[in-house]
């Protein structure tokens, strides 16, 4: 009798192991999902902070570039005051003679591209103007500083454009960094 009774508590106690692995089976399977729900979660955040970073870089660098602009400008207006300054003080130029004694050179300027933008137009325009000052007769020749004037005109259209061109692709990436999330 007194194995039976044994085998019988034997028995519970085996039944009530196996309850317990499967619970505990469960809380596994459940812990395993989380985990894997986790792992997934950190992939992305560290693609989130490599994204920010690289947003980060590229706003640096536009905020370099933007100094540099800056810098510029405040030169340009520099330069302007001191262009208004040299023609304030300049001397008149003397009268010329009636349009009838004086024949006017004609300057056939290229018609440009279809595809030409306002500024190639300006530029065109600028050329031409330059052209026609150098071109004056020699008693009414611009003196140097326009020559200088026009030279400096030029020269600053390109840089800007180039600055313009360099800022862009980086406005670009910025907006698609900012706005992929």
């Amino acid at each position: 009798m007194t194995g039976m009774i044994l085998d019988g508590v034997l028995m519970l106690l085996l039944v009530a192991a196996l309850g317990y692995g499967v619970r505990l089976e469960k809380k596994l399977s459940a812990l395993r999902a989380g985990q894997q729900a986790f792992a997934t979660a950190v992939t992305e955040l560290n693609t989130a902070a490599g994204r920010a970073e690289a947003a980060l870089a590229n706003l640096r660098a536009s905020g370099q570039e933007t100094d540099l602009l800056h810098d510029r400008i405040i030169k340009a207006r520099e330069v302007k005051a001191q262009l208004e300054g040299l023609i304030a003080r300049a001397p008149e130029a003397p009268k010329a003679a009636p349009p009838a004694e004086m024949p006017r050179p004609v300057l056939v300027a290229a018609r440009p591209p279809a595809a030409a933008t306002a500024e190639d137009e300006r530029a065109l325009r600028m050329a031409a103007l330059a052209e026609r000052i150098q071109g004056l007769s020699p008693a009414t020749r611009a003196p140097a500083p326009v020559a200088a004037i026009l030279g400096a005109l030029t020269a600053g259209r390109t840089a800007n454009q180039a600055a313009k061109q360099s800022l862009n692709p980086n406005r670009r990436s910025l907006d698609e960094d900012l706005f992929a999330a």
